[in-house]
């Protein structure tokens, strides 16, 4: 009876460790939130709540994106610069526009064209990762560290360095309104927060519904199992970039439309934040293994967690350790996480053994 009993309780004690294990990232999103509430009254007021949802917001974009290339076992490290040079894109032709010398004529576009055009740049430059990944053979780690510094680079060359500082556009060239992407308001809630609840609702529904969704989840489980039972993995593995890269744009555009100005130095080092948002949220740096939600608490932790540290007044280099003292430890419990599932499903095999026989 007291082996049984022993038995039971480490049972209990392993589901137990599961569980937190499991909703660790929802446990230290309150956690945070119970610490600077006590430490600063208007940190949960709703004037707050939505500034802080505005910058988690961005981030998330990003970390959406980077989900989908973790779980099929890649790395997008391009991300920032992606923001970076679509913002720089955006802002020349609301600023400058096109001279045609030609003609001796400026053309300008739309706002909204513009903004689906940055977009589909993002994509490219997505894609591009992908041929170099899937056609070169190139790990994703070098070659998306590449277009890093060639996206960055590209955005530095765009205007020798400078910003486009003037983004609220004419009414007589049709090219106002950029700003209301990163500053207006629909129902007096943020459009940033709008835009992140339907990337949202999107990105699981692609996750959880679609063969395509299945598809990356199989590819980052087992590559060659998938590649065997017919999934294009180089297809899967393409369009993961692009969709990141998509997303990347998206909030470049939004940070552009935000500061009126592009500058080239948007989103530096901005991927480290959509990496650890993704990884604190459960998807698993191995591959095969995420959610969408669990990366949009995630990245309500790094942000909420960023933005209490500058209302209590702690200092930037403080907060460089504390956001890379989270990267690891969100790593180690991923990998803790690991351990205990791996364990329990050995201490399951044994059991069905031993009752086999």
């Amino acid at each position: 009876m007291g082996k049984v009993a022993l038995k039971g309780r480490s049972v209990r004690k392993e589901e137990i460790t599961a569980l937190l294990l499991r909703f660790r990232t929802v446990i230290a999103l309150a956690v945070i939130v119970v610490i600077f509430t006590s430490l600063s009254r208007s940190f949960l007021t709703i004037e707050n709540i939505l500034i802080m949802t505005v910058h988690v917001s961005i981030n998330a974009f990003l970390a959406i994106g980077m989900t989908f290339v973790i779980v099929s076992g890649g790395i997008d490290l391009s991300v920032g610069s992606i923001m970076g040079l679509t913002g720089m894109i955006v802002g020349a032709l609301i600023d400058v526009g096109i001279p045609v010398h030609l003609f001796g004529v400026v053309l300008y576009f739309h706002t909204w064209f513009i903004i689906l055009l940055g977009i589909a740049i993002g994509g490219a430059i997505g894609a591009l990762n992908g041929v170099i990944i899937t056609k070169l053979k190139v790990a994703p780690f070098i070659a998306t560290l590449g277009t890093l510094y060639i996206g960055r680079g590209f955005a530095l060359l765009s205007n020798n360095g400078s910003t486009f500082p003037f983004l609220s556009g004419e009414p007589g060239l049709g090219n106002t309104g950029f700003p209301w992407l990163g500053s207006g308001t629909i129902l007096d809630v943020p459009v940033p927060i709008w835009l992140l609840v339907i990337v949202a609702l999107l990105g699981a529904f692609v996750a959880n519904r679609t063969t395509f969704g299945r598809h990356v989840y199989a590819v980052g489980g087992n590559e060659r199992a998938a590649a065997l039972s017919g999934v294009r993995v180089p297809s899967v593995r393409l369009m993961v970039y692009v969709i990141s890269g998509a997303l990347a744009a998206l909030s470049g555009m939004v940070v552009t439309s935000q500061l009126v100005a592009a500058q080239p130095a948007t989103g530096t080092s901005y991927e480290l934040n959509a990496i650890a948002a993704a990884v604190l949220g459960g998807t698993s740096l191995m591959g095969g293994r995420g959610t969408i939600g669990g990366t949009i608490i995630g990245a309500f932790v790094i942000g909420i967690l960023a933005d209490g540290l500058v209302m209590l007044g702690v200092s930037d280099f403080w907060q460089m350790v504390i956001k890379g003292a989270v990267i690891i430890l969100a790593v180690a419990i991923d990998q803790l996480q690991l351990n205990s599932a791996h364990m329990t499903a050995i201490r399951e095999e044994r059991e069905e053994v031993a009752t086999m026989s």
